[in-house]
């Protein structure tokens, strides 16, 4: 068991190693031995878990969104159902802020907007399934597009990033967290 334990922790480690050496190289230049030596591990030891470049990527994609949707699902667990989509909305401003994986965009543009295609859709439907009312689907999708351009584009907003989103979704700061994310 603590063996299985520990080839896990180091499987997470590599996996969270490709997300910065992503964020600073892009796919394309990705290196095996970069991700190695970010993970603190030698290249057969990377090669135990991962045999090839593509099965790192694949397995990446998976750990990535599998990431977000764990961190989604966590904040908004013992929730009152009308503070879940203020919660959701900070964690979406929390990755941003923070998740190295994210400087992909402005190594990788072209490869960033593919993926967009694909992350849109998972993205809407989540912060929908946390809206209420007849017009969630719209709100959902309008606070989606925010969170997508804030990514793509940074600008001298970001301090007000939370509450554009709370503005798109319509959500209210929940009351036993007044303190925003935008003014820290």
């Amino acid at each position: 068991m603590q063996h299985a334990l520990s080839d896990n922790a180091t499987r997470q480690r590599l996996l969270a190693a490709t997300a910065e050496v992503l964020g600073r190289n892009g796919t394309a230049k990705l290196s095996l031995s970069d991700v190695a030596a970010q993970a603190g591990v030698s290249r057969p030891t990377l090669y135990r878990y991962f045999a090839d470049k593509r099965e790192l990527l694949d397995a990446f994609v998976v750990w990535e969104r599998q990431h977000y949707e764990r961190a989604i699902a966590t904040a908004t667990v013992d929730l009152p159902a009308p503070e879940r989509l203020d919660a959701a909305l900070r964690v979406i401003v929390e990755y941003q802020l923070s998740y190295p994986g994210l400087r992909m965009v402005d190594v990788e543009p072209d490869q960033v907007i593919r993926r967009m295609a694909r992350v849109l859709p998972m993205m809407r439907e989540r912060l929908q399934r946390l809206c209420t009312g007849q017009d969630a689907e719209l709100r959902a999708a309008t606070a989606v597009r925010v969170a997508i351009s804030q990514y793509i584009v940074r600008s001298d907003d970001s301090p007000d990033f939370l509450a554009q989103l709370r503005h798109a979704a319509r959500a209210r700061p929940q009351a036993d967290n007044p303190s925003d994310l935008a003014d820290s």
